[in-house]
C-alpha cells in the first residue's frame, strides 16, 4: 500500500461509487486515498475504510500534494472546472463521460492538459464490454466481408423521469439520452469504423413532463461508407437485439447486455469467478440463412482501463483514452442535437 498511487475521487455517485471506486480499488497499485461526497459519506467509509472521506473539491485540492491522480465522477456540469482545477493543480486527471457539454469546452480541457503537460483521459469503459470486444474480434475475422451497416441499440424501461441531473433541461447539465448513453454507443460506432461525414437525427420526449430526449435515433454515414444506426430510450419494454452488423457475406447479430456493472453492483470484483462473462444464452449468431453459428461473447474487461492508466502514471505505456476521441464524439453528438431539433441531416 505504501507505494500505490494516491487516487482522489470526486463524487461519489453511481459513477463514482459503482465504477470509479471499486475499479481503482481491484487494480494493484492504485489505491482510493481520498473520496468527496456530500451525502454518502457512511457508505464510502464502509466501501473504503483505508480512504479520506471529505466532504467537496475544496478539501481534496488541499490534499492534492499527496495525490498522483484525479477522478472526476460529477454532475457534467462540473466535468470542465473540476479537470481545469486538477490541471492546474498538476494532476493526471480521469474524466468521466460526457467529457463535456460541448466539444469546444472539451477541447479547452484537451488544450490546457498538453500546455501543462499533464496526462488526460476519459472513462469510456464501454470499449470495454464484452458485447463490444465480441463485435470488434468479429470485424477483425473478417467473416462478414464487407461491412456496410452497424445497429446499435441501448435500451431501457425507465418509465417515470427521475429526479436527478440526468433528467434536467438546462443545457449545461447535458442531460438527455444523446448526451447519456450517446455518449457510449456513438463512441462505440467512431471507434470500428472512424469519422463521420453526415449525422441524421431524431429526439424525443416520451415520458410525461420530462425535460429531455428520452427516445433517440442516429443515423451517421462513416468516411468510408459504413452507416451507423444507433438507438437509445427509456421505453424500451421488450429486449431488442444489443447489436446487428451486416456484411456482403454474413450477418452478426447479438442479444443482452455486458454484465459488469450489476455484477459490481452485486458485490462481484475483478478477479471473482464469473467476472465479466455473460450468459451462454446471450452469446450472438453469425451466418447467412440456415447456416448459423454461435460466437461465445468475450469476457468484459473493465479492470483493463485503470490498469492503463497505473502503466501511463508510471511512464510504461500510454493512457487507455485519447481525449480527442471525446472531443469528436461530442462533436457528432452535438450535430445529432442540432439534426433533431431541426430535421435535417448536418454535414461535416
Amino acid at each position: 500500500m505504501a507505494d500505490d498511487l494516491r487516487v482522489g475521487i470526486l463524487g461519489y455517485g453511481i459513477g463514482g461509487r459503482v465504477f470509479h471506486a471499486p475499479l481503482v480499488a481491484a487494480t494493484p497499485g492504485l489505491t482510493p486515498a481520498v473520496i468527496t461526497t456530500s451525502g454518502s459519506a457512511a457508505q464510502a467509509r464502509i466501501d473504503h475504510p483505508g480512504a479520506e472521506v471529505v466532504p467537496d473539491a475544496d478539501a481534496l485540492f488541499e490534499r492534492a500534494g499527496d495525490l498522483d491522480l484525479v477522478v472526476v465522477s460529477t454532475p457534467n456540469r462540473t466535468h470542465v472546472p473540476l479537470a481545469l482545477r486538477a490541471i492546474e493543480a498538476g494532476l493526471p486527471v480521469v474524466v468521466d463521460k460526457p467529457f463535456a457539454p460541448t466539444a469546444a469546452e472539451a477541447q479547452r480541457v484537451l488544450d490546457a492538459a498538453k500546455a501543462a503537460g499533464v496526462g488526460l483521459t476519459v472513462f469510456q469503459n464501454r470499449r470495454l464490454d464484452s458485447d463490444f470486444l465480441t463485435v470488434r474480434k468479429v470485424l477483425e475475422s473478417g467473416r462478414l466481408g464487407e461491412v456496410f451497416r452497424f445497429e446499435s441499440r441501448y435500451d431501457r424501461w425507465v418509465p417515470k423521469p427521475k429526479d436527478n441531473w440526468r433528467e434536467f433541461g438546462d443545457p449545461a447539465e447535458a442531460g438527455g439520452l444523446l448526451y447519456d448513453l450517446g455518449a457510449h454507443i456513438v463512441d462505440q460506432a467512431l471507434q470500428l469504423f472512424g469519422p463521420v461525414t453526415r449525422v441524421y437525427a431524431e429526439t424525443d420526449r416520451r415520458r410525461a413532463g420530462v425535460q429531455v430526449d428520452d427516445d433517440v435515433f442516429v443515423a451517421l454515414h462513416h468516411a468510408n461508407g459504413v452507416r451507423s444506426h444507433l438507438w437509445a430510450t427509456a421505453l424500451a419494454g421488450t429486449q431488442n437485439p444489443r447489436f446487428r452488423v451486416l456484411g456482403d457475406r454474413a450477418t452478426f447479430t447479438k442479444y443482452g447486455l455486458d454484465v459488469q456493472e450489476p455484477q459490481i453492483k452485486a458485490g462481484l470484483r475483478p478477479g471473482d469467478a464469473g467476472w465479466g462473462t455473460e450468459p451462454a444464452s446471450d452469446a450472438g449468431k453469425l451466418g447467412v440463412g440456415p447456416e448459423i453459428e454461435t460466437v461465445p461473447t468475450e469476457v468484459g474487461r473493465y479492470e483493463q482501463f485503470y490498469a492503463e492508466v497505473r502503466d501511463a502514471l508510471r511512464g510504461e505505456g500510454e493512457f487507455p483514452v485519447d481525449p480527442a476521441s471525446s472531443v469528436e464524439a461530442l462533436r457528432v453528438i452535438e450535430a445529432a442535437h442540432r439534426s433533431g431539433v431541426e430535421g435535417t441531416v448536418v454535414a461535416f
